[in-house]
């Protein structure tokens, strides 16, 4: 999912979550400060930002607005509590919130179906009772892997609520 800005000014002196590894700069899953940026005569952008782990300022240029949106977004949740975490569980934090139902569900539903029908196919035949068995067979996989996908993200969501409640002074148990 892409967060988009309508100009470059609108992203200074806020922090954003790095979504995108630049080598030799900042890892995917970084929290960054963004001091100042630039729009370039030649359309370009260029964005000064210092790391808020280790502090050390960096520059990098854009294409434009749309591919510095690809590459930092937002957050509020991870910007406030980015010491609670370490760099392992901000990627799948990343992960889980970049995750939708067409990216991760469609395809897990579409082979299901097709597993499905072909099984029925080759071990009962082209019969009546087989299309009525794969139907109800390929609407379980898809209310199944619906389920999945939902419970798993609220798992893992929940996991970093409660690590966070349990290092802060929220009061608050998620189970």
């Amino acid at each position: 999912m892409t967060y988009m800005l309508n100009d470059i000014d609108e992203a200074i002196d806020r922090k954003f979550l790095v979504t995108k590894t630049l080598s030799n700069q900042v890892q995917a899953g970084t929290i960054v400060h963004i001091m100042d940026a630039l729009n370039n005569k030649d359309g370009t952008v260029t964005v000064y930002y210092r790391i808020t782990y280790t502090k050390q300022d960096y520059t990098v240029k854009f294409d434009n607005v749309k591919q510095f949106c690809k590459w930092a977004r937002p957050d509020n949740f991870i910007a406030r509590h980015y010491e609670s975490f370490n760099i392992k569980e901000i990627q799948r934090y990343v992960k889980l919130k970049d995750r939708t139902f067409t990216s991760f569900c469609l395809p897990l539903i579409l082979l299901a179906v097709a597993v499905i029908w072909a099984i029925c196919w080759l071990l009962i035949g082209k019969e009546t009772f087989t299309y009525i068995l794969a139907a109800v067979l390929t609407v379980a996989a898809a209310v199944l892997i619906t389920f999945t996908y939902r419970s798993s993200r609220q798992k893992e969501l929940i996991k970093l609520y409660s690590k966070v409640s349990a290092n802060s002074n929220w009061r608050v148990n998620f189970k």
